[in-house]
């Protein structure tokens, strides 16, 4: 590929990693265990996809961008009829996966890395594994614990379905062209007992509300859910959203759940 035609594809958040090792390294962070099937996300030009191509399980590959689909077509003859030339954020994945289990893997676009986690997580219960690359304070965030001032929306509602490991940094120097931030990497593994002791629905509204003003107490920030008084006194709600863990978010709900008006 030119470096014109490198340049043209950073509107796509692309940045093309060409170190073979870390490629390698990456797709070593998958168990390929309790599933069959493989989803990459943005190939690109196949640097990881040819480290998954010699694993024990099917890889697929969903990539946007026409030039990369027909440069992995000339190139990957074991893809064939394993590409799907769509928009994952966009497409019904189970015209390909049919309901059955899969992991993702991938490089993937910075700029759409968080919302791939969000379709991931309505996709968890066909997703075992996750693991790639991410802008590396994408992959802090995802990991973090309360506290930190980094712990979010992403952080809990992740870690309330998966554990998730940040596994190693990876340098600028290793990408064409290079981006302006260094990247992460991480692994995320789904939890046993994956389904929450309260109605899914409200805890992903929960958490979304009260880190929408972090700076507030949930006394403050939760206003809308017309919380009884009795509730409204009881001392959870003296904590700003980042003191509270994955647990006591459920906590919460449950309690929300049972008292709201």
């Amino acid at each position: 590929m030119t470096m014109e035609k490198v340049k043209a594809k950073k509107h796509l958040g692309q940045h093309f990693l060409t170190d073979e090792s870390i490629a390698q390294q990456i797709a070593d962070t998958l168990s390929f265990e309790g599933y069959e099937n493989i989803l990459e996300i943005g190939p690109g030009m196949g640097v990881l996809t040819k480290y998954l191509l010699d694993k024990p399980t099917t890889t697929y590959v969903i990539e946007i961008d026409n030039e990369s689909v027909d440069y992995l077509n000339a190139h990957y003859p074991k893809l064939y009829g394993k590409i799907i030339s769509k928009d994952f954020l966009k497409y019904n994945i189970n015209e390909v996966f049919e309901g059955k289990p899969f992991a993702i893997i991938g490089n993937f676009p910075y700029n759409i890395s968080s919302q791939i986690v969000f379709r991931a997580l309505e996709l968890r219960n066909q997703i075992p594994e996750f693991s790639g690359m991410f802008q590396k304070e994408v992959a802090e965030r995802i990991c973090s614990k309360k506290g930190s001032k980094v712990y979010g929306i992403l952080s809990v509602l992740t870690q309330a379905f998966y554990d998730a490991e940040y596994l190693f940094t990876v340098h600028e120097n290793v990408f064409n062209p290079p981006p302006k931030v260094k990247s992460g990497v991480l692994r995320l593994r789904r939890k046993a007992n994956f389904n929450l002791s309260c109605d899914e629905k409200l805890f992903f509204t929960v958490v979304k509300t009260a880190f929408q003003q972090r700076r507030k107490t949930l006394r403050n920030s939760l206003k809308s859910f017309q919380l009884t008084d009795n509730l409204k006194e009881d001392s959870i709600f003296d904590l700003r959203p980042e003191q509270l863990s994955v647990e006591q978010f459920i906590e919460l709900t449950q309690k929300i759940e049972a008292n709201a008006i």
